[in-house]
């Protein structure tokens, strides 16, 4: 880790007018600021990734009864990789910010690429995995990515005292559920995308757009709250120590870290596991799997911010 060398990276940002992060200069910096850590694998490890994943794959769809494919290519990165992966779905997204706005001095420049640096290298230093769609993107061949990210894992594992190859597996099955989210409903991509624009074009113009948000928060609720539902039948293991033990590691975390959050949304996003989850839950109670998996059968499916808290409206709506 090197603080001067970030820095100078974020002093030395520069970007043709309009644009309001220097990206690569914002990457150059959160990498300065953070330890790479090893992606040097033990003799077997990368087919215990592999495996993982297929056995997640497997056992989601026999659960799930969606058919969905995982990427080629599972990737294990170190920190450094994953900021450079995931640069680029911060640049897309705040494309649509930075095509409606006036031109940014260079100060304010600076300041947004130093900020957007100490962001990206806080996620670095904390992300386990991640099942990326990769919104927004150019190609479509590019649809979708895998990613572990080694040393955060390993060191995860350690504080928290669990075993490092269930930890592993139990982070591929979650984001393998994501992954079967994406393939039952090829729609939802394109809705999330048309929310974030909606969203970001309504506040660039000065206005907020609060149906756009509402609904973006919705459909992720429901995407985390699927995931925990297919995690509870699918995973081979009980796996409440280990969700027990990160929200303990979440509720000890520092001001400043609990500020990252914050600014992050990663509080919203622990809410949207919980009332997801609870929404799922009571759908199930009242009715079984098979039903719940009906939000993916098309956008108007979605639940409403009102049937989120209230399943059996869902149910009578969606049942009529």
């Amino acid at each position: 880790m090197n603080l001067y060398r970030s820095a100078r990276a974020v002093a030395g940002a520069s970007g043709s007018d309009g644009e309001a992060i220097d990206w690569r200069s914002a990457a150059d910096a959160a990498k300065a600021a953070t330890d790479p850590g090893s992606v040097a694998l033990e003799p077997g490890e990368a087919e215990a990734y592999a495996r993982d994943v297929r056995e997640a794959r497997a056992a989601v769809r026999t659960v799930s009864g969606a058919e969905f494919d995982v990427p080629e290519t599972v990737e294990i990165q170190n920190r450094h990789h994953w900021i450079d992966a995931n640069v680029a779905t911060f640049e897309r997204v705040m494309g649509t910010l930075e095509a409606h706005t006036d031109v940014f001095p260079g100060v304010a420049r600076t300041i947004n690429t130093g900020t957007m640096a100490v962001l990206l290298g806080f996620l670095g230093r904390n992300v386990l995995g991640q099942y990326d769609p990769l919104l927004l993107a150019d190609t479509p061949d590019d649809d979708h990515a895998l990613y572990f990210v080694r040393p955060n894992i390993l060191h995860a594992a350690e504080t928290l005292d669990v075993d490092p190859d269930r930890f592993r597996r139990w982070i591929a099955f979650h984001e393998v559920t994501h992954a079967a989210e994406f393939g039952a409903a090829p729609w939802l991509s394109t809705h999330l995308e048309t929310r974030m624009e909606d969203g970001i074009t309504a506040l660039s113009a000065g206005s907020f757009d609060r149906n756009a948000f509402r609904e973006l928060d919705a459909a992720m609720t429901v995407v985390e709250g699927y995931a925990e539902l297919l995690m509870d039948h699918a995973f081979d293991d009980e796996y409440a120590d280990l969700r027990r033990k990160l929200d303990a590691r979440r509720q000890g975390r520092g001001p400043l870290q609990t500020l990252f959050r914050r600014l992050l949304g990663l509080g919203l996003k622990q809410r949207q596991y919980e009332r997801g989850k609870s929404f799922f839950e009571g759908v199930v109670t009242a009715s079984d799997l098979e039903t719940a998996s009906r939000v993916w059968d098309q956008p108007e499916n979605l639940p409403s911010q009102d049937e989120l808290d209230a399943p059996r409206l869902w149910l009578r709506r969606v049942d009529r």
